[in-house]
């Protein structure tokens, strides 16, 4: 099977208090282009992460084992390792501890301008602590994540735990109702959550199982673990679309009015008029009249000088 091996000297780990994470966060995608364009959704899965606290029982020290196994982003990763295995100074004499074995563990994420989709599945799963080589602190038959966010649509997050499932050797039955406690005396405290997921108007989140981890093996120089696990865990972000395109402006052009009356406005132009208005007649028949007038005065004056 395929592994991941990481090593972190405790000294290191003292001087700095802390350990970054061994996998870096890959970055999210984000589309380009100019004003007015649409940018890529984001989307990224991850099969385990572990963010643990070791403390030593010969010394006053505590390690923090912070790991991911198959950890990926948009805009198109993908990743099948099935073994995450970690060596700490001073825990099990400087031997690998196996932190994970699975028979199928994926997880994919892909997104552009219109989707975002993330999956983190795993199948025959055990996952062990330091200070428990033999015990599993919980082992899987199967568990999915996904998280589906499209462009202009309420986004999707699901999360499933499916099979059996065996916490510090008891076998366990989840509920949906809250938290489930397996305490084993001498041993220690699991507390295991089911399918939690939360939605926005544009993320979605999955994560199929949560532990919270409280062990006290007093065996291989551990005295205690406590911290937090994740299984099959999906995130998605919805793309954004372009900017909407302003409406051209209309081609407006003035007009004239002729009437009157509330609404109606009218406008006096300096335009001759056309066509026959209420005084035609009256200035036709009056320009008859002055034609009779002076045909009749034409007639006269010639009538005298032929006499």
């Amino acid at each position: 099977m395929n592994s991941n091996t990481f090593r972190m000297p405790a000294a290191v780990l003292l001087a700095t208090g802390a350990v970054a994470l061994l996998t870096a966060p890959p970055a999210s995608a984000t589309g380009g282009g100019g004003a007015g364009a649409g940018s890529e959704g984001k989307a990224g899965a991850v099969v385990l992460r572990t963010g643990l606290d070791v403390g030593l029982l010969n010394k006053t020290v505590h390690i923090p084992l912070k790991a991911t196994l198959n950890e990926v982003s948009a805009p198109a990763a993908a990743a099948e390792k099935t073994a995450l295995t970690v060596t700490l100074d001073g825990v099990e004499g400087g031997a690998p501890v196996s932190v994970l074995r699975a028979d199928v563990a994926t997880s994919k994420a892909t997104a552009d301008k219109t989707r975002a989709v993330a999956e983190a599945n795993l199948a025959k799963a055990r996952v062990h602590v330091p200070g428990l080589p033999a015990l599993s602190l919980i082992e899987v038959e199967k568990v999915t994540s996904k998280a589906v966010c499209e462009a202009g649509k309420q986004p999707v997050a699901s999360a499933n735990v499916l099979g059996t499932v065996t916490a510090l050797g008891k076998r366990t039955t989840l509920s949906a109702g809250g938290p489930t406690k397996v305490e084993v005396p001498g041993v220690g405290l699991v507390s295991l959550e089911l399918s939690g997921t939360q939605t926005t108007s544009t993320t979605a989140a999955a994560a199929a199982l949560r532990l919270k981890v409280s062990v006290n093996p007093l065996k291989l120089n551990v005295a205690e673990v406590e911290g937090e696990l994740v299984l099959a865990e999906a995130h998605c972000e919805s793309p954004t679309g372009p900017a909407p395109t302003p409406p051209a402006k209309p081609d407006v052009k003035p007009q004239t009015g002729t009437g009157t009356g509330p609404g109606v406005t009218t406008t006096n132009a300096n335009l001759a008029e056309t066509g026959g208005g209420s005084l035609t007649p009256y200035v036709a028949g009056g320009a008859l009249i002055l034609l009779g007038i002076g045909a009749g005065a034409l007639v006269v004056s010639r009538r005298g000088r032929a006499s």
